[in-house]
Formats: C-alpha cells, structure tokens, sequence
C-alpha cells in the first residue's frame, strides 16, 4: 500500500474511541504469547493519552488503522505507543508511522529516541532493529532500544 492511500493527523479526543479499537485489535495478535499477560495499550486510556502526549492517527478513508503516541523527555523523545492495526500491517504504515515519529522527533529538536518492546515479541524488535534501533538494555520483560535521529538546524521543544 502506497502512502497516498493512507494519511497521518493529529489526533484529537474524538478519535479515542477508534483509537483504541485500533490498538486493542493490534496488540491482541500477540497476546497468546504473553501467558496470560496483557500489554498495557490494551488497557490504555485513549482520551487522557491524547490530551496528555503528542498522538497521532493514521487513517484510510475515516478509519483509523494505527497510531503513534510521543513522550519527550529529558535529553530524548519516547515512542510510547506505535500500532497498525492487523488487517493493514506488511503493507509499509509501521514504517511510514516511525518515519514520521523520527521526523517529528527531530523538528523539537531531539537527536536520540527510545522505545520498549515486550522481550517475547521477537518480531517486533527484528521490525524495530531493520529499521536502524538498537538494543540498548533489557529487563524481565522490556527490551529496550534507541536510534540516533540527525537533528535540522532548529528546536521548538
């Protein structure tokens, strides 16, 4: 799927619901992995998500097929929460909602971001590293990884 058949907005309270039913059907892919564990987005408030952080839907048409939540932080930008939803993954929007993130990262002028990714889904961390995030730590049930972003020449942080 090309780019122009998908678009990425600022989200706004009105999306939360969609939202959320995006990332409850993204994320429940994996959880047969997981023994019984959730992951916290599917339990995640979507309203107070949006109005907390930098959140972003992806769309086709008026659906909403997946999402990216930022956390800047002291000295890095958190990628908090990226999903597509099942039915439109393998078809570039992961990528294309990353790139995005990188490209939002970067114009608040962050030159480094992180994210987790539970340590059981391997193909989640196998996506993040082919797209340049390395490991950088691990702990009972996060691997955690960064990429170094090049920064322009100005900040708006």
């Amino acid at each position: 799927m090309s780019q122009q058949q998908w678009s990425i907005r600022k989200a706004t309270l009105a999306d939360a619901e969609g939202l959320k039913d995006c990332m409850v059907r993204a994320y429940s892919i994996y959880q047969h992995k997981l023994h019984g564990k959730r992951l916290p987005p599917i339990d995640a408030d979507y309203r107070e998500e949006i109005a907390s952080f930098p959140t972003w839907v992806a769309e086709i048409g008026d659906e909403i097929v997946g999402g990216i939540t930022l956390v800047p932080d002291r000295g890095y930008m958190t990628l908090a929460n990226i999903a597509v939803s099942p039915e439109h993954q393998s078809m570039g929007l992961g990528k294309g909602l990353l790139a995005f993130a990188e490209a939002e990262a970067r114009r608040r002028g962050f030159s480094l971001m992180r994210l987790a990714t539970h340590r059981l889904l391997i193909e989640v961390a196998t996506f993040y590293r082919h797209l340049g995030w390395n490991e950088c730590g691990r702990d009972a049930d996060r691997i955690y990884m960064q990429k170094a972003i090049p920064v322009s020449g100005h900040s708006d942080q």
